[in-house]
């Protein structure tokens, strides 16, 4: 895991350094299909003051739990939309240092390089992680696109500026679609080819869905 700088930044300073860490940004075809999963999902105590994150790695194919890990911060950096990594990172950072197990992959519920500047959450601690890294939002950050066709497995590309930056993927037939992105060391398709593969029976992505589900109970307790 790498260490490329600390969180206290002025807004100037966090937007120079992600137009530089995007740039390290490796698409990768990944060498070998993943066995190890991994989940991850963040969420805000009701008063806002602290932020938990959830870690999750189930192994495939059959998606036996494996680990799972928690951790609890507080909130030191502002909310500014386009920066969100700066307030989520050190948290699921924390999560994923309690982890035993090395999983291959990570999905991460927030954008990867679907993002102003090409550093989303998913390809921040991509970095962080020195791993492959996919993006799984529920929505839109940034960029334009077609509803792809309803039937699962579906998926058309995402644009900004004639840039392809990710891909709007339908995991359940006739069900809002989830948005793809490369965060670190593998390409689009992989990308879209583990969401689907994840996504057994609902919208989400196992691992990321069993992180939310746990995320969410832990808010209510902070």
């Amino acid at each position: 895991m790498k260490k490329l700088h600390n969180w206290n930044l002025s807004y100037s300073q966090a937007i120079a350094l992600q137009r530089r860490l995007a740039s390290k940004i490796q698409v990768l075809p990944l060498k070998k299909p993943p066995k190890l999963v991994a989940g991850l999902d963040c969420a805000f105590s009701k008063n806002g003051q602290k932020i938990i994150a959830v870690a999750v790695i189930l192994k495939l194919p059959d998606f036996k739990l494996v680990e799972k890990t928690s951790a609890v911060r507080k909130v030191a950096f502002p909310y500014i939309p386009g920066l969100l990594s700066f307030r989520e990172a050190p948290v699921c950072i924390a999560a994923v240092k309690k982890l035993k197990a090395r999983p291959d992959i990570f999905i991460i519920d927030g954008q990867g390089i679907a993002h102003p500047r090409r550093l989303g959450l998913a390809a921040h601690l991509g970095l962080f992680f020195d791993k492959p890294t996919i993006g799984c939002a529920k929505s839109k950050l940034v960029g334009t696109f077609k509803d792809p066709p309803p039937k699962k497995g579906s998926y058309s590309l995402m644009k900004d500026r004639e840039e392809i930056i990710g891909a709007v993927v339908r995991t359940r037939t006739c069900v809002k679609p989830v948005f793809v992105s490369i965060g670190h060391k593998c390409t689009l398709e992989d990308a879209i080819e583990i969401t689907l593969v994840c996504a057994t029976k609902y919208r989400l992505p196992e691992p990321t869905r069993l992180a939310h589900q746990q995320v969410s109970r832990l808010k209510l307790k902070v």
